[in-house]
């Protein structure tokens, strides 16, 4: 058994050591099967599923198959110990896990404890990690913007506060990395964020610290891990410890954004311990309620009304594809469930366009209605101008005879893909994003070459920061571009043309 599944063990020892277990009572059973972390007990008539119980021997395990004349029970140890004929107690306890400000920097694992080696962590208040999702009486229209610094995804697939936006695509598409630009670019908006690493391995996870902690992310992100290595209960456990951690501060009013990474792996825990415990297996050997496993955990993600504090959790669950198909079972559990999808083409990523988000497979269900007034003035056409593109272009390579308005709808296309590019963990302030799509809602990027479009972005950013900072201003204030606004930008922006034409690329 690993060290952290050993210190979990031993909070969970603390957590029960006050409890006083009396072996007459009708709330004890015995042990009448074991084996492969699972024990099947008799007796334990009025135990509660998810409940936590202890064997003779301070092994602890959690109550999951409550059946006719036995109950299964996921073991939190080694079973090697336990043996038939053992005592079983009720604590009356269900899983509970700490919350408040005090998480926040901290990495904790799959019940809240720290394994960061930063010393404890003193929660004022626990709760249960399963809760049922708000009403819909609760909840209202999600209307604002969270931005997530990443110009294809704030042009053409916005995400609000509230919604869940299922990041799907194969496996080294970029997946984390649009998640982790989005928790970057939560820095002083007043958004706590929750990074979830379900079954990844641990140098991962180390690596998803040092970057949060390089752009200095940490301070407000609570990052719950359960890697590879650990028991699968703990696996399956994770993604509801972090969206309680979350609930906490979004019924205090709070905006909470919440990253599962990723919820391919927590299905796979799931079937383990479903075939385990002897379920039937159905599609793809999951258990038929696998539908249920997500759908619970996500429609937990709300925007609350005023009534209830108007505070939100928007979530982020990563789903990885095998050969980009989006029509497999658990794809298309997640897709019915979320409210949109960002889909990562491979073969986009394999040939430079980065982040890789299909334009035309991805979508928004919120829509517009989490953007601002002046990102869709400039990006209100962006999708069909892209689509229009896609199909010219594979139309083209049969052709070698193309009239001039297709070969300038695919030269425009070529330009619009370069522009939004973007590095990795590289975000984009949304009121410089604008300028950039302002290029080409005003003809500016057909006057440029395909190599030099970034280049000019970035000479245009760094002029308006340093010399039209006012007009940075003036977009920050509402986010809505009047005739006004825009003739000066336009204004501006000639001159920056003009001037990196002559010759000058700017540093």
């Amino acid at each position: 058994m690993s060290k952290q599944s050993e210190n979990i063990l031993q909070m969970l020892k603390e957590q029960i050591s006050t409890i006083e277990f009396d072996n007459s009572s009708v709330d004890v059973g015995t042990v009448f099967k074991v084996g492969d972390g699972i024990a099947f007990v008799r007796g334990l008539d009025q135990v509660l599923a998810g409940e936590m119980l202890q064997f003779d021997n301070e092994v602890y395990g959690l109550a999951l198959n409550l059946e006719e004349n036995q109950v299964g029970v996921v073991l939190l140890g080694n079973d090697q110990n336990i043996k038939e004929g053992d005592t079983v107690y009720r604590t009356n306890k269900i899983i509970e896990v700490g919350v408040g400000d005090q998480l926040l920097g901290r990495v904790v694992d799959a019940l809240g404890q720290p394994i960061d080696g930063k010393g404890n962590i003193e929660s004022v208040e626990t709760r249960p990690i399963e809760r049922i999702a708000p009403g819909v009486m609760t909840r209202e229209s999600v209307h604002e913007p969270l931005h997530t610094g990443l110009k294809v995804v704030d042009s053409m697939i916005p995400i609000g506060k509230g919604q869940r936006e299922l990041i799907i695509g194969d496996r080294q598409t970029g997946k984390t990395s649009i998640a982790l630009n989005a928790i970057i670019n939560q820095k002083g908006q007043g958004v706590k964020c929750i990074y979830v690493a379900i079954g990844q391995k641990a140098s991962t996870v180390a690596m998803v610290v040092e970057k949060l902690k390089e752009h200095d992310a940490l301070d407000y992100t609570v990052i719950v891990s359960s890697t590879a290595s650990e028991l699968a209960p703990l696996q399956y456990m994770a993604p509801y410890t972090g969206c309680a951690i979350g609930e906490y501060w979004m019924d205090n009013g709070d905006d909470v954004l919440i990253v599962y990474d990723d919820l391919s792996k927590h299905a796979v825990a799931y079937r383990t311990i479903s075939l385990l415990l002897r379920r039937p297996a159905g599609r793809e050997a999951y258990p038929g309620d696998v539908f249920y496993l997500h759908s619970r955990l996500l429609e937990r993600s709300a925007k609350l009304n005023d009534n209830y504090g108007g505070g939100s959790m928007t979530a982020l669950p990563i789903i990885e594809t095998q050969a980009g198909d989006i029509s497999a079972y658990i794809p298309t559990n997640v897709i019915s469930i979320t409210d949109g999808q960002l889909f990562l083409n491979l073969d986009s990523f394999n040939s430079g366009v980065r982040p890789a988000v299909d334009s035309g497979m991805s979508v928004s269900r919120v829509g517009s209605a989490a953007q601002t007034s002046a990102m869709k003035h400039v990006a209100a056409s962006l999708k069909l101008e892209l689509a229009t593109y896609h199909e010219l272009q594979s139309f083209a390579q049969f052709s070698s005879d193309i009239d001039e308005q297709t070969q300038a709808t695919i030269d425009h296309g070529d330009r619009l893909t370069e522009l939004l590019k973007q590095g990795a963990l590289n975000k984009v302030e949304h009121e410089l994003m604008v300028l950039s799509l302002f290029l080409n809602r005003y003809g500016y990027l057909d006057k440029l070459a395909v190599k030099d479009v970034l280049a000019f972005e970035k000479f245009i950013h760094q002029r308006f920061e340093k010399e039209h900072q006012d007009i940075l201003d003036e977009i920050r204030e509402e986010f809505k571009l009047d005739d006004a606004l825009i003739e000066k930008i336009k204004t501006v922006m000639d001159g920056c043309l003009n001037e990196f034409q002559a010759g000058y690329h700017g540093v």
